[in-house]
């Protein structure tokens, strides 16, 4: 039998079922009307703000990730919550703009902007981070058709990378940002040009836990920031230190120490050198902020041994969970946390896998893990669902379609 991931703190039983937001699971499925759905706590989103807010410094602002959940009400939500939005396409730009979010608050970073997304987000007023000499070109004769002062940044690639991180955005080789030695003469050139100069993005990586590696990428990364802004001759106005917080998906996870980073971050702050002394500093967090207040719902439709062997066969799938399948970033499969949520109150009887309705064995959201004894029609939970599920998985695939959404 093989274990399953940690189960976020903060959901409840009512009736032996799964509850949500103070709500039994079957209750939110009769109100959306079907299955898959995926469901997104307010209460949970509030708390993870609030307590972030209190670990970190006062100093630092909070900027959401708009990639890792678009959804309008989650949106809405954050938009009470944080300090800014961080963008990476034309169409999250749209979404932002169409929740009657200011745009000076978004930042628009991510290589391959097109023209038309240029100019959109100069004609809004959002910052660009700029990914190369040839956007920035791009950017500045853009402004000039438009008559327009832009509002630009330079997205920085770090000669350094942060480790144990579940994906590098950083260090070496990359498609994202421009070299850091190459970061100077570009910022002069911005400045030269009239545009407002709103300072740097540094990103080295996501999906981290351990917080003495954080720790050491955010030290290194005000340390760079400093270098650059006396290289480049003037006051550095901004600076997005990424993020990089994980949480725990798997056996064996164990959450982010934010005390510890936070204290650490706000000894950082108070021996700053003259050229970042009045610089204003955020973190850009996406799955962190998001990813423990969703729940995917999907039902059973079918129950069958084959060898011996259990499979749960529910309505839903790697189409609107691929992370869950083990289909995106991952190397080797485990479990998420997974649940059985009509019996979300009774121990495990049984092994079996829960597997979906598509046409290929990738297909598995839970394998060969211990559950109450399931059978048709009743719901199946997949945790950690907040981030990258609905808009990050291949809703299209055989035709299935999206899979409901809701925020309680």
């Amino acid at each position: 039998m093989k274990p399953l991931g940690p189960i976020p703190a903060g959901y409840d039983t009512i009736d032996g079922e799964l509850a949500i937001g103070g709500r039994k699971a079957s209750d939110l499925v009769a109100e959306a009307g079907d299955t898959p759905l995926f469901v997104y706590s307010a209460a949970h989103l509030r708390r993870r703000v609030a307590d972030l807010r209190a670990a970190m410094p006062q100093r630092l602002a909070l900027h959401y990730a708009v990639k890792a959940n678009p959804y309008a009400p989650v949106l809405q939500v954050m938009s009470e919550l944080v300090d800014g939005f961080d963008i990476a396409s034309g169409g999250e730009l749209a979404l932002v703009r169409a929740a009657v979010i200011d745009p000076r608050l978004i930042s628009f970073a991510g290589p391959g902007k097109r023209d038309g997304e240029l100019e959109a987000a100069i004609a809004a007023g959002a910052t660009l981070n700029l990914e190369s000499e040839g956007e920035a070109d791009r950017a500045l004769a853009i402004a000039g058709r438009l008559g327009v002062t832009p509002r630009l940044a330079i997205r920085v690639n770090p000669d350094f990378d942060l480790k144990g991180s579940g994906m590098k955005m950083g260090g070496g080789a990359k498609q994202f940002g421009i070299d850091a030695e190459r970061v100077p003469a570009l910022a002069r050139r911005i400045l030269a040009s009239g545009a407002e100069w709103r300072g740097f993005h540094i990103f080295a990586g996501s999906q981290a836990l351990d917080a003495a590696a954080i720790i050491d990428t955010q030290a290194q990364t005000l340390k760079l920031a400093a270098r650059l802004a006396e290289e480049s001759g003037a006051a550095l106005p901004h600076c997005n230190l990424g993020g990089g917080f994980g949480i725990p998906y798997f056996p064996g996870d164990t959450p982010v120490d934010l005390a510890a980073i936070g204290e650490a971050l706000g000894e950082a702050f108070e021996t700053l050198p003259a050229s970042v002394a009045e610089t204003r500093f955020c973190i850009e967090l996406g799955r962190f902020l998001v990813g423990e207040a969703g729940v995917y719902l999907t039902r059973i439709v079918d129950r069958k041994v084959s060898h011996g062997e259990v499979f749960l066969i529910v309505d839903g799938g790697l189409h609107h969970q691929l992370a869950a399948s083990g289909n995106f970033g991952t190397v080797v499969r485990r479990n998420y946390p997974v649940a059985i949520a009509s019996r979300y109150a009774a121990p495990a009887t049984e092994e079996a896998s829960v597997v979906g309705c598509l046409c290929t064995p990738l297909d598995r959201l839970a394998d060969k893990a211990g559950f109450p004894q399931a059978d048709v029609g009743d719901l199946v939970a997949v945790f950690c669902a907040g981030a990258y599920g609905a808009s990050a998985s291949p809703a299209q695939f055989l035709g299935h379609g999206p899979a409901l959404e809701m925020l309680v």
